[in-house]
């Protein structure tokens, strides 16, 4: 089977896994915060990983010695994580994944002061075409403006931190220590926040399984995500990845009856645009 078909149906997992997240992150939030979403998430995150490390024997690479850059990596990622499943409750989902798309536009920008990657001049344009679609898909405007939209576009910028991070991780530690101390640490945070108020949630007989399912669809996403990118470019793998909007729009449509919006299709080429500009000209060099 050819290495880009592969990649395609690695795709396929990564693009259900994201919208059984955003839907099962709907149906348990009429009873749980995000915070006990994410903690609840994480624990089911720790056993699955807990499972896989005994049995392939690899405790070994799960190391301490780049703790402080996953403290900071893992603050970033469950801020925008709890930030995204409150959005996945407020707004239409298509605009949240439109949002999201967003991400690497604010990697190219942030890249210079965390990574020292130099900011072209191609680089500045496509994130200026990223802000524009940005701008088409929000429309802002005082009765457009809501708080579940800025919590999604907020997301992106934390998931962009997470992803800069993670490459400096990737420099000194395997994929599974990073994910070990992601699960744990998020874990932690969630337990904090969620105690914060002095009323934590347990999970009911009806929330439990939507829990499950959003921790196990969170962790195939990512490894369905990068088996993809190990075997196939980022040419190949983005231009698939961007399937995951018309497909959550169509979700929306069907489960929660919303418009298909035009403008957030619109908003959401002219994003990809921008980053497929941007992964043309590094394979480029």
């Amino acid at each position: 089977m050819p290495n880009n078909l592969k990649a395609a149906l690695w795709m396929l997992g990564a693009i259900a896994s994201f919208s059984a997240m955003a839907v099962a992150g709907r149906a348990v939030s009429h009873a749980l915060d995000t915070f006990e979403i994410m903690t609840y998430r994480s624990l089911v995150g720790i056993v699955v990983l807990w499972v896989i490390l005994t049995l392939t024997g690899q405790w070994r690479q799960v190391t301490r010695r780049s703790l402080g850059t996953h403290v900071v990596r893992n603050a970033a990622h469950f801020t925008g994580q709890n930030l995204w499943f409150y959005a996945v409750t407020a707004i239409p989902l298509a605009q949240v994944f439109a949002l999201e798309f967003t991400s690497p536009i604010w990697v190219v920008l942030l890249s210079p002061l965390i990574l020292g990657e130099p900011l072209t001049r191609l680089r500045l344009m496509s994130v200026l075409a990223g802000f524009v679609g940005i701008l088409i898909v929000a429309r802002p405007s005082p009765d457009t403006i809501s708080p579940g939209l800025i919590a999604a576009a907020s997301s992106a910028v934390f998931f962009a931190l997470s992803v800069m991070y993670t490459r400096l991780l990737t420099r000194t530690e395997t994929v599974l220590c990073i994910m070990f101390w992601l699960t744990l640490m998020q874990a932690v945070f969630g337990i904090i926040f969620s105690a914060w108020d002095g009323d934590m949630v347990a999970p009911s007989v009806q929330t439990l399984p939507w829990l499950v399912l959003i921790g196990l669809a969170g962790l195939l996403a990512h490894y369905c995500l990068t088996s993809a990118l190990a075997i196939a470019p980022a040419t190949v793998v983005v231009p698939i990845d961007f399937v995951r909007l018309p497909t959550i729009a169509i979700v929306g449509m069907l489960l929660y009856g919303e418009a298909l919006d035009a403008w957030v299709f619109i908003g959401a080429a002219v994003i990809f645009a921008a980053n497929y500009a941007n992964i043309w000209y590094a394979n480029r060099r």
